[in-house]
């Protein structure tokens, strides 16, 4: 039991002739619990330089060997959920000496990434997607003539989603030989263990107990009513003893529970799994953290690890003298419990993110109100629409990347209505180390177009107070987007105050250029604005927008440059020259924002300046313009005078 992470590297002889799975597949079987431990080893030392996702990896070390020894990966396509526990199987998969890079700006992603193995077979970063993937490939190849295997891992909380079981359902209806393989770590369904149960898996896994069923259905399907008692007596014993009533239910071959860190047993079961044909589930029972004590004593706290600093001496220099500023998510968190002293009608509700919404003392404080619905984002936000027609105030805190899971409820069941329901929408624009998958890009986009809706775009932790609660007195579908991370340290005032609907302010007075940010960004504008001498607007809102506001600019102002943390297309400033376009105002704009393409993961800091979104790459691109638009004028006067 490891109690610390290694500051250098461990010494890892077996797992260094590990390069791709077949040199593990080399070793002998007897081995395979020392390359384990030395796996452990080298992700405490790597995480902990790097930072990154870290319990679920942790939990699935065994279960990936065996996976990668036991079927000829990766010819035989593995398929995970929930893509943080995939930190072992990157180190398996040629990926060993690269994980120091991990999560870094052009370095390995931290979830499977198809451009950047075979072995990963398909892209992860949202839960529940293995089953209906890894079907989706059993029958493709099924149809090409191949006559590979296809093995789904999915867990770690997975399982509650809806998703997952429409794939289960569609799986057992075509028959298809697909092993599905759930992880129970004590994050999703509850283990049912003991020595019977034990016991009979290993009968359920057998091929002599596969051979005899089989026999005795083709024996007994001809007798119609004893084949019915004998399949009945089968459920009743392996539900007395197992969850797997209910997979059985459905077409599945199940079998478990089992240890998921017992190798001998895991490769024992996986190779007699693949002699059995059709759809089949295999339940094993992991810890999440498993090997790292501090891991196994609190799962959630280590789900994640953030980079290890080199402590300093205690000097002058080192020592903060101020509170260090607060994130969104605590904003958001804070905002919530005193909304719910003030309101006993709010009711909160999270699709399995209690944490990383900051929901944990709303939680505690008011449990009666609170509703972690699972990995359910599409129930969530129904439960929500359900909540406001019994006259109660539901607030939704949900990941930007999530929302987009559940749109057909947002429109359908919420804007449709016109029912009042608030989204706290976290992790909006650039998420960092995360990447693409977790990128709040396109949620204005996506919700702007939706009528009924408003959207507020706080620029800091205070303005994101008070457009919460604005938006929380608005008696209909109303979104508040805030980034992830620390807000800039600015004063919060303890005082709720309900801003205008669809009002900005005028930050800065400059001329010729404005700036019209939506959102975090704020700090940029003002830095480019003060080089250029321009304009800077907050405009707070992305819809309804501050039409007056907008015109009054453009009759003074030769560009008007909008600036938001979203894609371009369909976003705010799209609705900045909709508009001015409807109105006849026939002016130079520049849309500045994410591009048209998928962002690669790295520090934000890092990226906006890549992608032009930092002071300087927001001056450089006002510049460019403002150059085009003299060079148009002095052509159009040439003409003239021509």
């Amino acid at each position: 039991m490891l109690s610390e992470i290694p500051l250098v590297r461990p010494n890892t002889p077996l797992l260094d002739t590990i390069n791709f799975p077949e040199d593990l597949r080399g070793l002998d079987e007897q081995q395979l619990p020392k390359v384990a431990l030395e796996i452990r080893e080298y992700l405490l030392y790597c995480i902990g330089q790097t930072g990154g996702h870290f319990g679920a990896g942790l939990g699935v070390v065994e279960l990936t060997l065996a996976l990668h020894y036991a079927y000829n990966t990766p010819n035989d396509r593995l398929v995970w959920d929930v893509g943080h526990q995939t930190y072992p199987h990157k180190v398996l998969t040629g990926r060993r000496d690269q994980m120091l890079s991990i999560r870094k700006y052009k370095g390995l992603s931290g979830f499977p990434k198809r451009a950047e193995s075979p072995y990963d077979t398909f892209g992860v970063g949202h839960s529940s997607t293995s089953v209906s993937a890894a079907l989706g490939m059993a029958l493709g190849d099924n149809l090409a003539g191949k006559a590979n295997k296809h093995i789904a891992v999915i867990g770690d909380g997975a399982m509650t989603a809806g998703m997952a079981f429409e794939a289960l359902n569609h799986a057992a209806h075509s028959g298809e030989d697909l092993l599905v393989i759930l992880n129970d770590n004590n994050m999703s369904i509850s283990p049912n263990v003991g020595g019977l149960a034990t016991y009979f898996s290993k009968i359920w896994a057998s091929e002599f107990y596969n051979g005899l069923r089989e026999n005795s259905k083709r024996v007994l399907t001809k007798i119609p009513r004893a084949w019915e008692a004998a399949r009945r007596t089968e459920e009743h014993v392996k539900g007395l003893v197992s969850p797997g009533t209910l997979f059985e239910e459905m077409g599945f071959n199940y079998v478990g529970l089992i240890d998921g860190h017992d190798l001998p047993t895991l490769v024992s079961y996986l190779n007699k799994l693949q002699k059995i044909k059709g759809p089949k589930l295999l339940h094993i029972l992991t810890q999440k953290g498993k090997g790292f004590a501090p891991a196994e004593a609190d799962p959630v706290g280590y789900h994640a690890l953030n980079k290890l600093e080199p402590k300093s001496p205690l000097s002058i220099a080192n020592v903060k003298t101020s509170k260090p500023a607060p994130k969104y998510q605590d904003v958001f968190g804070q905002w919530l419990c005193d909304m719910a002293a003030e309101d006993e009608r709010l009711i909160g509700i999270t699709p399995a993110m209690c944490e990383g919404s900051g929901m944990v003392e709303f939680a505690a404080q008011y449990p009666e109100r609170y509703h972690d619905v699972a990995i359910a984002e599409q129930h969530a936000v129904t439960l929500a629409a359900g909540i406001a027609c019994a006259k109660q105030k539901p607030v939704v805190a949900i990941y930007s990347t999530f929302l987009q899971r559940a749109y057909d409820q947002l429109i359908h069941d919420v804007a449709l209505q016109n029912l009042d329901v608030t989204f706290g929408i976290d992790r909006a624009g650039i998420v960092g180390e995360d990447g693409p998958t977790h990128a709040g890009s396109f949620d204005i986009s996506f919700l702007r177009c939706i009528p009924n809706m408003i959207i507020a775009t706080p620029s800091d932790e205070n303005e994101c107070r008070q457009l919460l609660f604005s938006a929380y007195q608005f008696e209909g579908p109303a979104a508040v987007r805030y980034p992830r991370g620390k807000g800039l340290g600015v004063v919060i005032d303890k005082e709720m105050k309900s801003l205008t609907i669809g009002k900005g302010y005028k930050v800065r007075e400059g001329h010729e250029i404005a700036i019209i940010n939506f959102g975090p960004l704020l700090p940029a504008a003002i830095t480019a604005a003060e080089s250029l001498n321009a304009t800077v607007c907050d405009m707070r809102w992305a819809k309804p927008l501050d039409h007056e506001l907008i015109e009054q600019i453009a009759k003074s102002h030769k560009l008007i440059v909008t600036l938001e943390e979203n894609s371009i297309a369909g976003g705010a400033g799209s609705g900045v020259t909709e508009y001015l376009s409807a109105q006849g105002i026939l002016l130079p704009t520049l849309h500045l924002g994410l591009p048209d393409r998928y962002i690669d993961h790295g520090k934000r800091e890092k990226i906006l300046a890549a992608i032009g979104l930092d002071a300087r790459g927001i001056e450089k691109s006002i510049k460019q313009r403002m150059l085009l638009i003299d060079k148009t004028n002095n052509t159009s006067l040439t003409q003239k005078v021509f």
